[in-house]
């Protein structure tokens, strides 16, 4: 699989094969799928003949094998080159020029999810037709003039295509040279160094903040991602056949093919860490558990019966398990590497695994579970959890120094939730609490689909809901040192949120919304959830 699919789209003489070879002359592992080759090259399998080398013909044709394949057929051409190139070069990235229709991208996002970035090229009518004049060597013959061009039907809405691109490059007065620097900071590079290379993931708020879906995003990026916690915590990950919930295995295992990391500091439920591994489809050779990590017994689920109504607790044993691993310490405890189905998985250290990884100058995700609200020494005692969910707790429970961190993304929510007891007990304060039919009548969003979707990942409780907390979010930042804040939920402050790709397609009052959010935590804002869809989060971040 390659680390990055670029698409490429735009008028023609809007700069897209200029771009295309730039990019291969500039980096390597850079390989570049031509339509227009791919279209001579199905011409003569279906025709039996060369098409003439002429521009309208190329174009009737593309139009064509749109109509007759609903614009697959550049996916089934990109399936090819990647079949050629996959075992050769693992660093590759594909640039695909060009796309021109919807169909086409709709095909090869669903095919390759958040490998795809798209570019569009935007340029003015009067610089297209100047360029058109000048153009040379494109090995067409080409039309009269641009107007010519324009004509055809599938050209005159290419500048559609702008509205669901990933980014816009106006080049009407750039150079090709200033074309490629734009582009250029959206491809993705494994980087190579044995200094800063661990990234960590955290709550800011109560917990279901989206880091699941975060971190589902992010792991293309990295060969490594460890999981900490324990399986109190459920993170969801979404794909067009629906949501899956990860509650010990990362939330990156479905998106990538990095290696898997449970750290010591971890709390395992082994009936269900087994029943994942096996719906993820998770080999000895990726996964790795540190035979240190601990063992939830049926008699730790059975003893937190009591803190359910206490304090609202998902009851999944965690809180009894860590106990134990302190007031037991001399007797029999079961850890990871004592049992048997876990035996294939638990031949090797974190730290050994860690050591060999910054050696590489491999990049690691650290997914961190709940908020930092909820932490045990920093959170509303005696409404936390049983671990310290701050960056620093993620971070000794993987066995990763401060000095390895690189990047710290604190997620939060526009509107932060806390579970709902449907028994009476409470799970503690929220600030300015509001009902979800208050959200919805402000956003513009159904009340009905709100109330069913905003239930907790593990234990399927209703959620209360509460006015964005601005001191939490002070305090936060204090104890979790975010580098960048990624914001989820903002559909939440407007519905039209849904429809935005780009940051300036975001409303006004977000757009201020997020200015606010960046001065209290004195971060930027680098990550935008607009929706819980693979293809929903705007990307702002300059590393």
């Amino acid at each position: 699989m390659p680390q990055q699919i670029l698409l490429l789209s735009g008028n023609v003489s809007s700069g897209k094969t200029t771009l295309s070879e730039s990019l291969r002359l500039q980096y390597d592992h850079i390989y570049v799928l031509k339509t227009k080759v791919v279209i001579k090259e199905l011409a003569r399998k279906k025709l039996g003949k060369d098409i003439e080398a002429e521009r309208r013909a190329l174009q009737e044709f593309g139009t064509r094998l749109d109509e007759e394949t609903k614009g697959q057929w550049v996916r089934d051409a990109l399936r090819k080159l990647i079949s050629k190139v996959d075992s050769e070069d693992p660093e590759a990235i594909v640039v695909i020029d060009a796309v021109r229709i919807r169909e086409q991208i709709k095909a090869i996002r669903k095919a390759y999810g958040y490998l795809v970035r798209h570019i569009h090229l935007k340029t003015p009518l009067d610089t297209l037709e100047r360029r058109y004049k000048r153009r040379k060597d494109s090995g067409l013959e080409e039309l009269g003039s641009f107007s010519d061009v324009a004509a055809d039907s599938t050209e005159v809405r290419v500048g559609e295509l702008e509205k669901i691109a990933d980014a816009v490059i106006d080049t009407k007065l750039c150079t090709k040279k200033d074309v490629l620097a734009k582009a250029s900071r959206y491809l993705v590079f494994h980087a190579r160094d044995n200094g800063r290379l661990v990234d960590v993931v955290v709550g800011g708020q109560y917990g279901s903040e989206g880091k699941g879906h975060i971190v589902s995003y992010l792991a293309r990026e990295y060969s490594m991602i460890v999981r900490v916690g324990g399986p109190n915590a459920g993170h969801k990950v979404f794909f067009d056949e629906g949501p899956y919930t990860h509650h010990q295995l990362p939330s990156g295992t479905l998106r990538t093919n990095a290696r898997l990391l449970i750290g010591p500091g971890a709390t395992v439920n082994v009936e269900r860490l087994m029943k994942e591994i096996a719906e993820c489809n998770v080999n000895k050779d990726r996964l790795f558990i540190d035979p240190q990590a601990m063992v939830i017994s049926k008699e730790d689920v059975e003893k937190e019966a009591g803190l359910k109504k206490r304090i609202s607790s998902t009851g999944q044993g965690v809180g009894f398990a860590t106990a134990r691993r302190i007031t037991d310490r001399g007797k029999q405890i079961n850890l990871a590497g004592m049992i048997p189905e876990l035996k294939p998985f638990t031949q090797r250290k974190a730290s050994d695994l860690l050591e060999e990884a910054y050696c590489n100058g491999d990049r690691i995700l650290v997914e961190g579970t709940q908020g930092i609200a909820l932490s045990i020494y920093h959170g509303q005692y005696p409404y936390v959890t049983s671990r310290d969910t701050s960056t620093a707790g993620a971070l000794a429970e993987a066995g990763i120094p401060p000095t390895r961190t690189r990047k710290v993304v604190m997620v939060c929510r526009t509107f932060p939730i806390r579970v709902q007891d449907p028994k009476g007990g409470t799970s503690g304060p929220l600030e300015q609490e509001i009902s979800w039919a208050t959200v919805a009548k402000r956003a513009g969003l159904n009340a009905a689909k709100l109330n069913r979707s905003e239930r907790t990942s593990t234990t399927d409780r209703r959620r209360r809901v509460g006015e964005f907390d601005w001191d939490l979010l002070r305090q936060a930042t204090v104890i979790d040192g975010p580098t960048d804040i990624a914001l989820t939920f903002t559909d939440y402050l407007d519905a039209q949120n849904e429809q935005a790709r780009r940051y300036e397609q975001l409303t006004t009052d977000t757009i201020k919304f997020i200015g606010e959010v960046e001065r209290v935590a004195k971060a930027p804002v680098s990550l935008i959830s607009t929706r819980f869809d693979f293809r929903s989060i705007i990307d702002r971040r300059r590393w």
